[in-house]
């Protein structure tokens, strides 16, 4: 299926389960009655090409990336469906295939505001990472957190778009410096720790919507590995400036609270900080950057902090017991 015709059919897909969704709700509270219409609020979530994302009523149908391995994909799903209070359960306990891509349903949750950037939940999402990174996969043959897969494809990208931008040989010494595991190169320290593989606030809804408890949303990178790649990108966005560092401590506070095992429980949490944080702002630069060059724009404020950052981190060895090389402003 060609990408222009994927979402017309995965809309229309959303559609269906939705109406039948909401039949099977009506015909159980009244068999006798007639079905109604749902209430129907079709959008469209994302539309990348390693995910395309709609909404239809209370049911968002998601298209995963073309190359999404069945098999793994089926058993994070099945995660998902076994970490109820954690992670926003499955509409339907396995994929489903359309036109080669793999479709997976979910009940509709309310996600963070990016208007009110003052409530964002720090605090709900540190929380949730810590039971997370606490509990033991609910099955067997959990596959490996694929964060630093996809960190090494975002550099890869950058290597062949934009190769002679100024901007791309200090992302590429930053990223030549991390350790193996962290470049997607060797297996990761840590085998059992479960993880969400990409947290950020963009992976936190609200369900039931509008007002119920915050969860953990998006299984794609779902896995075990090291838990403090989770942690990564706030402390990444906090060494560089990029986060208040109220916001941070709120962050930091509540996971460490709710025994998160990724950092200790007291004093410098950096040593285990470093190299993912390390990891996380050169994958960040190298999109940025990459974007940057096919928009054949210069780069914002923000994403030139972040290529000023790996120039920084290139000059000093990862794992000091430090921030990486860009303090706070």
């Amino acid at each position: 299926m060609t990408p222009d015709a994927l979402l017309p059919a995965l809309t229309a897909h959303a559609r269906d389960a939705a109406h039948a969704r909401e039949a099977a709700h009506a015909r159980a509270a009244a068999p006798a009655s007639p079905p109604t219409p749902c209430p129907c609020g079709a959008a469209t979530l994302a539309d990348r090409p390693d995910a395309t994302v709609v909404r239809h009523a209370g049911t968002v149908t998601k298209a995963h990336a073309a190359d999404a391995d069945p098999a793994e994909l089926a058993l994070r799903v099945t995660i998902a469906a076994g970490f109820p209070g954690v992670l926003l359960p499955p509409l339907h306990p396995t994929p489903t295939d359309l036109h080669g891509r793999l479709v997976t349903h979910w009940p509709y949750g309310a996600p963070v505001d990016p208007d009110t950037p003052d409530a964002a939940p720090w605090e709900a999402a540190a929380t949730l990472l810590a039971l997370l990174h606490r509990a033991p996969s609910p099955v067997a043959g959990t596959p490996v957190m694929r964060g630093p897969e996809k960190a090494a494809r975002a550099v890869a990208r950058l290597r062949t778009a934009a190769p002679h931008h100024p901007g791309t040989a200090p992302v590429l010494r930053a990223w030549a410096a991390l350790p193996a595991w962290a470049r997607g190169e060797a297996a990761m320290p840590d085998t059992t720790t479960l993880c969400h593989g990409d947290l950020h606030l963009g992976q936190l809804v609200r369900h039931p919507a509008p007002d119920g408890p915050w969860l953990l949303i998006d299984v794609d990178d779902l896995g075990v590995g090291v838990p403090a790649w989770d942690l990564a990108r706030p402390a990444a966005w906090y060494a560089c400036g990029l986060l208040p560092p109220d916001e941070w401590d709120r962050f930091l506070t509540a996971y460490r609270a709710a025994g998160g095992p990724a950092v200790p429980p007291d004093g410098d949490p950096w040593p285990a900080l470093d190299v993912p944080a390390r990891a996380l702002t050169a994958q960040t630069a190298a999109r940025a950057l990459t974007k940057a060059a096919a928009a054949g724009r210069p780069l914002d404020e923000v994403e030139q902090s972040l290529v000023d950052a790996c120039a920084r981190m290139a000059a000093v060895t990862p794992a000091a017991p430090a921030p990486p090389s860009c303090p706070p402003s």
